[in-house]
């Protein structure tokens, strides 16, 4: 049997109708850049994640960048952001001009650890910049609380975050903004890449959409200096399709991760992921950890069965940021980098694929 890590053919063939006629409408119309398809996604997941305004940007990285610089954030500042997860957002700091620093992160969510990021905390600090990894929103409350009291701007990078809930608070409720992605992997996926800013700010809206479109809200009115990241109106026919079904996605990938959990526990050496009655996990990684990852993922693939590792080199430690850092200075990111392995976990895996995966994972010795 093969089992791909993702399959999104399979998705697609759910949708084709809906999908296709969607996609033809707008080739139809011969509107590729903005238009109503654009505005009414935008208005549509807004309004689902109970936010005010909704940006359509080219990817999540732009959505970063775009916050940042509408925030004045730049040489002289420090930004701290985590040491495990994906280094868009400690990119987007350092290609703004100011100093990304990492700090650790706790090992139940993967998300900054509040007690590391206070002692980073210099004068020179402008903001904080949590990721909800996998798909969990991370210790938010108590990052929430320290940014406020060190009067700091408070950044969600939620792209992996889409409908993810906490203490019935939603993902990208809590800061100034958040940057959600729909990269064709994500949980709500376009058809290529594609982002988006959600913040309740009036003001701050405006400025982000000003900066991400050459500086002005129209054509030929170029208020600031800006860039040029849009949301494609033939991604936005897309995600409003499939905006339709995301709630049952969900619901089907944390029966899913139930399944996969419940199967584990017996399994000593596996550390599945953690949820409590407070949260809602929308899985778009199943993230477990084992001090044998490796060994698993080879007897894994030697099965057929395909997983990825989120991610094997924490930031600090990449080519890109490597400086005199030691596994003594981020010891859970350093611990992570080695431990974690994601499993496939999407709604069109089959009950039998499940179960595959279940037995061949629980024979590893």
């Amino acid at each position: 049997m093969k089992i791909p890590f993702l399959d999104l053919k399979r998705q697609y063939t759910s949708l084709k109708k809906e999908v296709d006629t969607a996609i033809e409408s707008v080739i139809d119309e011969h509107r590729f850049v903005g238009g109503e398809v654009v505005s009414s996604f935008e208005n549509a997941f807004a309004k689902a994640h109970k936010a005010k305004h909704c940006i359509g940007l080219g990817n999540a990285t732009d959505a970063l960048f775009v916050i940042l610089k509408s925030l004045g954030i730049g040489p002289g500042d420090e930004v701290i952001v985590p040491a495990h997860g994906w280094l868009s957002a400690a990119e987007m700091v350092a290609l703004s001009g100011a100093i990304p620093v990492f700090a650790d992160v706790e090992l139940q969510h993967f998300g900054l650890d509040p007690k590391s990021v206070e002692m980073k905390i210099t004068p020179q600090t402008k903001a904080i910049i949590p990721i909800h990894l996998y798909g969990q929103i991370c210790e938010i409350e108590a990052l929430a609380k320290l940014a406020k009291k060190h009067h700091l701007y408070l950044i969600e990078d939620a792209a992996q975050a889409h409908f993810a809930e906490k203490s019935g608070r939603i993902a990208g409720s809590w800061g100034i903004a958040s940057a959600f992605s729909f990269y064709p992997s994500k949980i709500l996926g376009a058809y290529g890449d594609g982002g988006a800013i959600l913040t309740n700010d009036d003001a701050f809206a405006k400025q982000c959409r000003m900066f991400a479109n050459h500086g002005g809200l129209s054509k030929n009115d170029h208020q600031v200096k800006g860039i040029n990241s849009r949301l494609d109106t033939l991604q936005a026919a897309v995600l409003n399709v499939k905006l339709n079904h995301v709630e049952q996605w969900i619901e089907v990938r944390n029966g899913i991760a139930e399944r996969y959990s419940e199967a584990f526990v017996p399994i000593e050496g596996i550390i599945s992921p953690k949820v409590n009655g407070s949260e809602t996990h929308n899985f778009h990684i199943y993230c477990i950890r084992t001090k044998k990852r490796d060994a698993l993922k080879a007897h894994l693939q030697h099965a057929g069965i395909a997983t990825e590792i989120h991610y094997p080199l924490a930031s600090p430690y990449t080519p890109a940021f490597i400086s005199d850092y030691s596994p003594k200075d981020f010891p859970n990111s350093f611990q992570l980098q080695n431990e974690v392995l994601s499993l496939p976990i999407y709604p069109e895996l089959t009950d039998v694929e499940i179960g595959y995966v279940i037995e061949k994972v629980r024979e590893f010795k």
